[in-house]
């Protein structure tokens, strides 16, 4: 067994891989269909799918109660942090209202799924 990708449910597959292929640079489809869109790294390893979901609903960060929680959120590391934050803004992702760490910004993608961009420590 291996894991090939996880996948994020949105109102429009099409669109947030979209977005994903412009905050992964080098990121490429490898299926695309009306309601599905699996996209990998340059390195064939796991990748990223989206699929269409007609009643989804954006999670809420940070999460309460009786409110749509979020069941996945993406780590991505970067090695400028404000500049990758500067550029996933301009590509469409908003900053999340709460920011829990210094050295990490959690942002939300265009369908309202939380990610993280930070920079290593060690």
């Amino acid at each position: 067994m291996r894991l090939v990708a996880a996948t994020l449910d949105a109102p429009g597959a099409r669109e947030l891989a979209d977005f994903y292929l412009r905050l992964l640079p080098g990121w490429r489809v490898c299926e695309d269909g009306p309601d599905w869109v699996h996209i990998r790294p340059p390195d064939g390893g796991t990748g990223l799918s989206f699929q269409t979901e007609p009643h989804y609903a954006p999670p809420v960060w940070p999460s309460g109660p009786d409110r749509q929680q979020m069941m996945i959120h993406l780590d991505i590391e970067v090695d400028d942090l404000e500049r990758e934050t500067a550029r996933a803004v301009a590509e469409g992702a908003r900053p999340a209202a709460y920011q829990p760490q210094a050295h990490v910004r959690v942002l939300l993608d265009p369908a309202g799924h939380p990610f993280c961009l930070y920079v290593d420590r060690q």
